[in-house]
């Protein structure tokens, strides 16, 4: 089921916040939870019931281990002071240690079938010269980010650091539905608490306003904007045999304003759709393409990933404690496992790739302590990010070559089929982007009244009446 359509806006959603807060107001808050984790299943399961036991089997699976790991780390610490007690307590964190790698073991594996099984045999044919039959696994939607966010809580649970044992309150926070399919990666210590606070269990109208203003925004955003610079950027990568400057150009932009508008879009859905029941996710885009250099963007941009791959990779690995190169080759590693999350081939990696190498050069820029200008600065970060994307957009490594050879093709430079609408449209997303305030700063200065609730109510009805055609979201597909 999609944001996006008519039985989410119309039906789905109406329903499930009438009986969730009906449930509320009669006291049933146990009840009310439940109601939500089954919406959620059926929200899942609308797209492929089959998958609804994988989803529940996953929940459950991380759940027992991860209070496993808990309550043995507390009977670990507990045994100090009897006698052999350090024995004890190292078979203890040995065996704790190994529950753990195994836990997180079977959640890459599970990643890894659905997800890059084709992706190897298709290498492995070409490296050995065999013909093993791809098997067309389809890829369960969301299973990206919900193995992710299950994967914190593991981790958390091995340190003692999990307070809240409660499996309902566990299970929403893995099947919430607003962020189930696409994000943001949640963490526990974020979620959990404020399913268990007798607080949020009263209705909030400024938190309904807000919900409803925001789900608007990201609705405009992905209906209006994305959804109408996506064919630009398709026959551009997909259709075009080749390009002139000013196409290449108009594509490559056209990609990178179309994914911001889609993701931050859906992000918003699903900020204001938790809003609705009192919950707050966190911020996932805080204006990325205003950044001034890679490390700033990489602060703005899926932040709740880059808050994953700094805690629960980057450190682990040994962040910056142990010298420049340690560092340099923690930060790649990092970014490889970026990039090949985000999809299985060798564009997504390559992607990471330069992204990992581009923050190493900022790091080396640093040290030399050169300040630019800011808006060279920014100009430089800007395109650097905008030309990283074409390998990220590319189905095949000629797209992207032939996006890159038009924007630098001087000897064909006229607009070709990037006409007046596409050069506005973009001059319109650039400036939404870049010039004014994002979502984040909305919902601080968020005053309801008249006008903004005309505005919202414009944006819904434009909205609305261009959902003539469901689209997918873009991490959908990640």
């Amino acid at each position: 089921m999609l944001f996006n359509s008519y039985v989410y806006i119309l039906a789905f959603l109406p329903i499930s916040l009438i009986i969730y807060w009906l449930l509320v107001r009669l006291r049933y808050v146990t009840a009310a939870k439940l109601w939500l984790v089954a919406a959620s299943f059926y929200f899942y399961g609308w797209w492929d019931v089959r998958y609804v036991p994988l989803l529940a089997a996953s929940v459950l699976f991380n759940y027992g281990a991860g209070r496993w790991l808990a309550s043995s780390g507390q009977a670990a610490s507990g045994q100090a002071a009897q006698p052999d007690s350090s024995k004890r307590r190292r078979t203890s964190q040995g065996t704790r240690r190994l529950v753990l790698g195994l836990a997180i073991a079977a959640n890459i594996a599970l990643l890894g079938v659905f997800k890059y099984t084709d992706f190897f045999i298709e290498n492995l044919n070409a490296l050995l010269q065999t013909n093993w039959q791809l098997l067309g696994i389809i890829l369960p939607i969301g299973i990206s980010f919900y193995t992710f966010s299950q994967i914190t809580y593991l981790v958390d649970s091995y340190k003692g650091e999990v307070r809240e044992n409660s499996l309902l309150n566990y299970s929403l926070f893995v099947t919430f539905f607003p962020q189930l399919i696409a994000g943001p990666i949640l963490h526990h210590r974020e979620m959990m608490p404020q399913f268990a606070d007798p607080a949020n269990y009263r209705v909030n109208m400024r938190n309904m306003a807000l919900g409803v203003t925001v789900f608007i925004t990201g609705l405009v955003k992905k209906v209006v904007i994305a959804d109408t610079l996506a064919p630009f950027a398709n026959y551009g990568f997909d259709q075009a045999t080749s390009l002139t400057l000013l196409e290449a150009w108009a594509t490559s932009l056209s990609y990178t304003f179309q994914l911001y508008f889609d993701f931050s879009g859906y992000s918003d859905m699903a900020i204001g759709a938790a809003l609705l029941f009192n919950i707050k996710l966190p911020f996932n885009f805080n204006s990325p393409y205003k950044s001034l250099n890679i490390q700033v963007f990489w602060r703005r941009w899926h932040m709740t990933l880059g808050r994953f791959l700094m805690n629960y990779i980057y450190i682990p690995l040994g962040g910056n404690r142990r010298g420049k190169l340690r560092t340099y080759r923690n930060l790649m590693i990092t970014f490889l496992i970026g990039g090949f999350w985000h999809g299985a081939g060798w564009t997504f990696i390559f992607w990471g790739f330069l992204h990992g190498a581009a923050l190493i050069v900022h790091r080396i820029w640093k040290e030399f302590n050169i300040k630019l200008p800011k808006l060279v600065s920014w100009l430089l970060t800007f395109l650097f990010v905008n030309i990283s994307w074409v390998f990220f957009r590319a189905t095949e490594w000629e797209d992207a070559l032939k996006v890159l050879r038009g924007m630098v093709n001087f000897e064909s430079i006229g607009l070709g089929t990037a006409g007046l609408k596409e050069i506005l449209l973009l001059a319109a997303a650039f400036l939404i982007a870049v010039a004014l305030c994002n979502t984040n700063e909305l919902q601080e200065r968020f005053r309801p009244n008249f006008v903004l609730a005309g505005a919202v109510a414009a944006g819904a009805v434009l909205a609305l009446i261009q959902m003539n055609k469901i689209t997918e979201f873009l991490y959908f597909n990640f």
